[in-house]
């Protein structure tokens, strides 16, 4: 039966394994927070009620609940020696830069644990990144000392970007599953801008296909990996944020690199997908009292948004049929834009030219 582990105490500290700087410690507030929404998110993709083998959730706060300091060194601290706590590669590397007690004490939280679990649950192997491998050996080394018994470790590649970086919840140009956090969008385009050399290890990593299944989609689209990309990006989408979200994403995507997108279009957007439009093109803010009474096109164009330099220029692009609102074209520079032409009451899609577009939020 698996058991998902989450940090309740070890998220107050943060690990240091392979950091070259001290982390930033949270509130409780917002750690809180955090893990309800990772409990969220364990519930939604391996299930926790109704499953044949069904995950248990265990928060490693109840483990450090009723301990205090002194019990703590004794019973936790005397485990491990320093020697041992020092030879670990993910302590080795911030010796130099130099490490606090508070980070340098995560390994022991983490190996008491192993032995907390391994006592309560009977859990005999722990899987986790390769970079926790050091950790999770400090596990087993409490399990053996102190009980007696044998655990086990099995750990599995991280995910790198280009450069050797992790992409982890602490690391800068992550994506997450949490669809506040990385739109259903982005998500879809993370993986849609993969790099070419990535393909592989991530269709490898991310799908359920079997090894002849993979090859064979290799094989077929090693000319265009750009259809490779897609497939992964749609199975991916699917299974974190379900089919109704990768058809919205799919609207979005047709709206913002289909020139040949109308009205139709633009209108079957819901507002959150029209939301996720604002956020990828160049957009403004502008006070909805300006549209209850109606406002001149030139002054939306070059005053209360920067999408013209001038009225000028804004007349000029009229002139030449370049201007667009809400897919219907502009043919007069004394036309005035109303509050009804809001989509969902908030939104407006500008375009100058086949390649400008830009979003108006009203507020």
């Amino acid at each position: 039966q698996p058991i998902a582990l989450v940090g309740g105490a070890t998220g107050r500290i943060g690990d240091p394994s392979f950091k070259d700087k001290e982390r930033s410690l949270k509130s409780h507030e917002e750690l809180e927070a955090n893990l309800a929404r990772v409990k969220k998110q364990l519930e939604q993709y391996v299930g926790m009620e109704g499953a044949v083998h069904p995950v248990i959730l265990v928060n490693n706060h109840d483990f450090y609940r009723n301990m205090n300091v002194l019990d703590f060194l004794r019973d936790v601290g005397k485990t491990l020696t320093v020697n041992y706590m020092m030879s670990k590669d993910s302590v080795k590397t911030r010796l130099e830069t130099g490490i606090s007690f508070t980070e340098f004490s995560y390994q022991l939280l983490q190996g008491y644990d192993f032995q907390c679990l391994y006592q309560q649950y009977n859990c005999i192997l722990q899987m986790g990144g390769s970079d926790q491998w050091g950790n999770i050996t400090s596990g087993t080394e409490f399990i053996r000392r102190n009980l007696g018994g044998k655990a086990y470790s099995v750990t599995t590649p991280l995910l790198t970007k280009a450069d050797g970086t992790k992409f982890g919840k602490s690391e800068q140009g992550n994506i997450w599953l949490d669809g506040d956090m990385t739109s259903p969008y982005q998500f879809y385009q993370f993986w849609i801008n993969a790099a070419d050399a990535d393909l592989p290890k991530f269709i490898r990593y991310f799908t359920f296909k079997s090894r002849e299944e993979v090859e064979a989609m290799e094989a077929e689209h090693a000319d265009d990996p750009r259809e490779l990309k897609r497939l992964l990006a749609e199975e991916l989408t699917v299974r974190i944020h379900g089919e109704e979200n990768y058809e919205a994403v799919k609207k979005v995507s047709n709206l913002l690199f289909n020139n040949r997108a109308g009205q139709e279009d633009l209108q079957s957007l819901d507002a959150k997908s029209l939301g996720a439009v604002a956020r990828e093109i160049p957009s403004f803010e502008v006070p909805m009292a300006v549209f209850q009474s109606g406002v001149n096109i030139l002054d939306l164009l070059a005053d209360h948004t920067d999408i013209t330099a001038s009225k000028g220029d804004a007349r000029r692009a009229i002139k030449g049929q370049a201007v667009s609102v809400n897919k219907e074209k502009i043919n007069d520079h004394d036309a005035t834009v109303e509050i009804a032409s809001l989509l969902h009451g908030k939104y407006l899609m500008i375009e100058n030219g086949k390649k400008n577009k830009y979003m108006v939020t009203a507020v």
